[in-house]
């Protein structure tokens, strides 16, 4: 996977995911984020794959860029058709999404953390307390 920064579509594979969303039909495009979420929460105590965690993170983004407190997504990675009215229900399983992506075994988690990935895991954090409702203060790892 080629990244270049910490960002939630700072990576080859979330820009690629990007291009996924655009491609839906405005109707569909909640059941894309949706999909990523449920799947990273579904591998449950199995190994998360590094690609679907960023995957997951990118929908969180978009998801949170509706929030109170959420960034703006901005990058020219990110898709390039706004994103319809997205459903709340979607801010509670991206959080477990967000939770899941944070403890082993995640292969996201264990790059970053080669790398001194703890600006990264702040700024996961800092989304998941978005989505959560608790701005920046997203609390701890689970």
């Amino acid at each position: 996977m080629g990244t270049w920064d910490i960002g939630p579509f700072d990576n080859d594979t979330a820009a690629d995911f990007s291009y996924r969303v655009d491609e839906a039909p405005a109707e569909k495009k909640a059941e894309v984020l949706r999909a990523t979420f449920r799947e990273a929460i579904g591998t449950g105590d199995d190994y998360l794959d590094a690609d679907l965690a960023a995957e997951a993170i990118a929908s969180a983004a978009l998801v949170a860029a509706r929030c109170p407190g959420g960034d703006p997504v901005t990058t020219s990675y990110a898709p390039k058709t706004p994103l319809p009215e997205l459903p709340a229900e979607l801010r509670p399983e991206a959080v477990a999404a967000l939770a899941r992506i944070l403890v082993e075994p995640s292969e996201l988690l264990e790059l970053w953390e080669e790398s001194d990935g703890e600006e990264w895991k702040a700024g996961v954090r800092k989304l998941r307390g978005v989505l959560a409702g608790a701005g920046a203060d997203a609390g701890t790892d689970a």
